[in-house]
């Protein structure tokens, strides 16, 4: 049986530790991945500043299920030991936060000639991955991105087999995919199930690379979900609504999957949007439960 848990960035309701709370709990969610509090970036947060944040989540009920770090969204060509240090950082951050995940990418391109970066890539992942020997309770997630060498399933495939570790998994993330030009599912997913360990729920039209609630999109999420049920899934759906620009509200509203309250701010309005759209496809059309 698959065993479902909602998380999200709450960032996107607004940079308010109070505020993402609050909405946090209006849609039942007990967990956060975190990324900004307060308008910096969780990579900057001292350590005395996470250990003040951790204190309010805890004492709201709230569990921290990865931190969103920008670690490995530079140039290829740009400085690496300063960026490494910024790494060791946030697994400092991340062990105070009792995060078993903390997200990274793979390096924007300098060009578009990928290959003849790989081995850079790989080296500046090996890296990465001495300085989290340290922190063995802490597992790195590397998410597909647009215009970084993991940016399509080939290359993830890739650098997780040349790294070869079980203290690096992906995150699958289907709307980056859409904005690639990539067949989500089944192609993109069965190359990379073996290392998928969390899921981004967020979607997206190949037409004009818009994103779009779970299930409005291209990328297919009604049958990666289910197939994540058949594989007895158990993992986080982290909610990156990205829908502040979304159109498609009314519609929405009309499906029940949105909140027909005006005063509700663009932030928390568009969270509630994407927290319902995949309860809409989880809970009533594939059944399931989720915590």
């Amino acid at each position: 049986m698959a065993d479902f848990t909602i998380t999200g960035f709450a960032d996107e309701i607004g940079p308010d530790l109070d505020e993402q709370i609050r909405v946090l709990h209006e849609n039942g969610i007990s967990h956060i991945e975190v990324r900004g509090i307060d308008g910096e970036n969780v990579s900057e947060f001292t350590l005395a500043e996470a250990k003040g944040y951790k204190k309010r989540l805890d004492d709201a009920g709230i569990k921290v299920s990865s931190i969103g770090s920008p670690i490995g969204k530079i140039e290829i060509t740009d400085a690496f030991e300063p960026h490494l240090e910024q790494f060791k950082h946030v697994l400092e951050v991340a062990r105070v936060f009792n995060a078993q995940y903390v997200r990274v990418f793979s390096f924007f391109m300098a060009d578009s000639d990928t290959a003849k970066y790989q081995d850079e890539v790989i080296r500046r992942w090996q890296a990465f991955m001495e300085a989290a020997k340290d922190y063995p309770e802490i597992t790195l997630l590397h998410e597909n991105e647009k215009a970084i060498f993991g940016d399509v399933p080939e290359r993830c495939l890739t650098l997780l087999k040349s790294i070869d570790s079980p203290q690096l998994r992906a995150a699958f993330d289907p709307a980056n995919f859409v904005q690639c030009g990539v067949k989500v599912y089944p192609e993109a997913f069965d190359l990379l199930a073996p290392y998928i360990a969390y899921i981004h729920i967020k979607d997206a039209h190949y037409a004009d690379r818009a994103v779009t609630p779970a299930g409005y999109g291209d990328g297919k999420l009604k049958d990666i979900l289910a197939r994540l049920v058949k594989d007895n899934y158990h993992g986080y759906l982290s909610l990156e609504p990205h829908l502040t620009e979304f159109t498609g509200f009314a519609q929405l509203e009309q499906d029940g999957v949105s909140i027909a309250d005006n005063e509700v701010d663009d932030g928390a309005r568009a969270f509630t949007v994407a927290s319902n759209a995949l309860k809409a496809i989880l809970v009533d059309q594939l059944h399931q439960e989720w915590k």
